[in-house]
């Protein structure tokens, strides 16, 4: 053999061996690594259940609490009838003036004849309680509870006034 094949072997030697003791050095890093990261992750996501339960907490909180006390002192204050005019503006308009929901126009006659066909007390029954059914979808007292039934039933007769 000559010396440059000599040469050449331990070359190969050499270079398989530093390829095998960095692949070993490799594998070693990843298994420290991953070690590391199963207790990273596992705090982590005992901090992030910690945290979820916190604002969980926080949204179901009350926003406010009631003093009884301060209540009863307060002098009750009856709030005056809106005109039927108002009450339509600030509750009916949004459906009726658009017919969302299957909710029957203001004006349009042809929408309102089957529903004045079972009388004003229907009418007003619906428009009170709601409706939920084949013609549409009528939330009680049109969304606002703050309402009375006689505001209400003063609205659907504004309405019908303006067939």
């Amino acid at each position: 053999m000559s010396e440059s094949q000599m040469n050449d072997s331990s070359f190969s030697r050499l270079f398989i061996l530093l390829i095998i003791a960095m692949s070993v050095i490799s594998v070693l890093l990843m298994v420290l690594a991953s070690a590391a990261a199963s207790d990273v992750n596992q705090r982590l996501d005992e901090r992030s259940a910690v945290e979820n339960t916190t604002a969980l907490a926080e949204r179901l909180a009350p926003v406010g609490q009631f003093a009884a006390n301060t209540v009863a002192a307060a002098a009750p204050v009856a709030a005056a009838p809106k005109s039927a005019d108002e009450v339509y503006n600030t509750s009916c308009a949004a459906c009726h003036a658009s017919g969302v929901a299957g909710a029957p126009m203001i004006g349009d006659a042809d929408a309102w004849s089957a529903r004045m066909g079972k009388g004003s007390d229907a009418l007003y029954a619906n428009a009170v309680n709601g409706y939920v059914g084949e013609a549409g979808v009528m939330p009680a007292k049109g969304g606002n509870v703050a309402l009375s039934d006689d505001e209400v039933k003063a609205a659907v007769d504004y309405m019908l006034e303006q067939l």
